[in-house]
Parts: structure tokens; C-alpha cells; sequence
């Protein structure tokens, strides 16, 4: 086979376009190592540079036939050698957000079945420290905190002066949450004070 210098540009795409590997041969050694360089300045990876470069000269072997007369190889080659990099960047940003958003999503309903399980559990703390009330302070707890009542309005259902109810519900407060900090952990004890 005669070398690349007999033959110009156009007529190495030609005869490339014709299905001569032995001229295809002649253009890949002449450009590899302008394509394996471009593509790793893009990618930083040596095996991601190599998959553009078989790539890129894949196309070459097919496109040759499709290309104009006065193509200028090295600027198409470079062309191409850009855009797969690019488009194998853009891949790579699309999975590592996709991964990220699924990761956020995960640890998001996991927090929020933790949280679920954690208020679960204080709620039954809570439950249990209301029935150690003494009855007075557990109807004053129950009228006012989980019935909404306002002081005025309990201390007239139990015939108690408005001060007296406002004193049992303190006293009811002050119990339960000593009672839940002896009983739950730290991370409880901040869901269960958004309880009290």
C-alpha cells in the first residue's frame, strides 16, 4: 500500500468511502492521537477518551462517503471528537443528579418513617406518663391540651377558679416532661415538647 503522502484528503475519503481498510488505517494512525488527546482534555478518563476515539473514527468509516470534497478531516474529526465528549458529560451529569435525587429521596421518607416510629413511641410515653396524673391534673391536662379548652373555659366546667386550673396544668406540664426526658431519648424528648 502506497503511503498517505500520494494521496490527498478528499481522495483518502473516497477511497475510504469505497470500503478500503488500508486507507481507513492510513487516516486512523494519522489522527488517534489527536483525538485520544482532545477527548481526555474534555473527560479527564483515559478509558472514556478511548471509547470516544473508536467511537469518533466509527463514524468516519461510515460518514467518509457523506462528506464534501474540500472536508477538512482534522477540524470534522475534532468536531465530532467534542460533541461525544460533551454529550458523555452531559450523560454523566444527568445520573449523578438522578442518583442524587434518588438518594434524597430515599433518606427523606426514611427520616420520615424514623420520625413516624420515634413519634409513635413518644406519643405512648406521653400516654403513660398522662395516666400517672393525678386525677385533678390529668382532666386539667386533657380539657386544656388535648381538648383545647382555654383556662376560663375549664375552670367553669369544673367549678375551679381560673388560677387553680393554671396551677394543676404546670404542675401537669412540669411532671410530664420530666417524665418523658427519664423515659425517651433526646431526639423524643424535641418531638414530644412540640406535643406539650
Amino acid at each position: 500500500m502506497a503511503g498517505k503522502k500520494e494521496f490527498s484528503e478528499q481522495e483518502l475519503l473516497l477511497r475510504v468511502a469505497g470500503g478500503n481498510q488500508d486507507t481507513f488505517r492510513i487516516l486512523y494512525d494519522q489522527y488517534q492521537k489527536s483525538v485520544y488527546a482532545r477527548a481526555l482534555y474534555f473527560l479527564k478518563s483515559d478509558l472514556l477518551a478511548e471509547d470516544v476515539l473508536q467511537e469518533v473514527m466509527l463514524t468516519l468509516w461510515k460518514s467518509a462517503g457523506k462528506l464534501k470534497q474540500d472536508t477538512n478531516i482534522a477540524a470534522y474529526l475534532a468536531t465530532l471528537t467534542r460533541n461525544r465528549s460533551f454529550q458523555l458529560l452531559r450523560r454523566q451529569v444527568l445520573e449523578a443528579k438522578t442518583n442524587f435525587d434518588l438518594g434524597k429521596d430515599w433518606a427523606e421518607t426514611h427520616n420520615q418513617t424514623e420520625e413516624q416510629i420515634l413519634l409513635s413511641d413518644t406519643k405512648g410515653v406521653l400516654k403513660a406518663g398522662i395516666a400517672l396524673l393525678p386525677p385533678q391534673q390529668k382532666l386539667v391536662y386533657e380539657l386544656c391540651h388535648q381538648q383545647g379548652l382555654k383556662y376560663e373555659e375549664a375552670a367553669r366546667e369544673l367549678g375551679l377558679s381560673k388560677e387553680t386550673v393554671k396551677s394543676y396544668m404546670k404542675l401537669a406540664l412540669s411532671f410530664l416532661r420530666r417524665y418523658i426526658s427519664a423515659h425517651t431519648d433526646v431526639a423524643a424528648i424535641l418531638v414530644i415538647l412540640k406535643l406539650l
